[in-house]
């Protein structure tokens, strides 16, 4: 695929102000997910923006609202509410509103020295607004299984999950993804992952690509997340994550 100048300086700015869609939106800022929990009686807040973009299309978030709750121990409820953009070269752009994402995270298997943590996040799209431009009126599950393992400053992650995904040309697919990232300090961690997706829709194709990202601390409670990727094989993109979070 190529890409013109004009093109490239556009996708470097939009970089920053809005990940992949074709799936529930997993572990800000990458699509790999661990299987920590938010601790018992503690929040997380997310704002974020994640887009992916193509020669002619543009898709993603802007923005996006997530929260999660450590409503137990080893167990988090999660809900996102997605502003929803798609904008086709020479058609314009369009905003909407459809389906809403609610999930359970249980950690069932702790980390020790030789034995990695494990943990499942089933998670559906639920449909709120009817809107066909950005959902078909059906319900979608992602269905994953994570396990994570730390050696002091060295945490690495992974996993593979099932995505339920009903609608006239879609199909079901599996997704598998496996990160790694570095505490360079108390205020940065970098990282990247590499992850892959059976063919989503009756005429499509796998996909193999990655993300490198990481988080920037300003506080014990507020973080930036960002994250930048592009495909390997078949369909030509490039994703993007950047988002604050607050947690207490």
């Amino acid at each position: 695929m190529m890409f013109n100048k004009r093109y490239i300086i556009c996708v470097g700015l939009m970089a920053f102000i809005s990940a992949q869609l074709c799936m529930a939106e997993t572990g800000p800022p990458f699509l790999t997910d661990d299987p920590q929990p938010v601790q018992f009686r503690h929040w997380e807040y997310y704002v974020s923006s994640m887009g992916t973009f193509q020669k002619k299309t543009w898709s993603g978030t802007l923005p996006h609202f997530e929260v999660n709750y450590g409503i137990i121990k080893n167990v988090q409820v999660h809900l996102l509410l997605p502003v929803n953009y798609n904008y086709i070269k020479h058609e314009g752009a369009k905003f909407g509103y459809a389906d809403t994402e609610f999930g359970i995270k249980y950690c069932f298997v702790q980390e020790t020295e030789n034995r990695p943590q494990v943990g499942i996040f089933p998670i559906v799209q639920i449909p709120t607004v009817e809107n066909n431009e950005f959902g078909n009126g059906e319900a979608q599950f992602f269905l994953p299984v994570w396990l994570q393992k730390s050696w002091k400053k060295l945490t690495t992650y992974g996993g593979v999950g099932y995505q339920l995904n009903p609608g006239k040309g879609n199909r079901n697919f599996l997704f598998t993804g496996y990160e790694i990232q570095y505490d360079f300090s108390p205020v940065i961690t970098l990282g990247g992952e590499l992850y892959y997706h059976t063919p989503d829709e009756s005429q499509g194709k796998p996909v193999f690509a990655f993300n490198v990202g990481g988080y920037l601390n300003m506080s014990s409670k507020t973080h930036i997340l960002f994250s930048l990727g592009q495909s390997f094989t078949n369909q030509s993109f490039i994703s993007s994550y950047i988002g604050f979070l607050w947690t207490i």
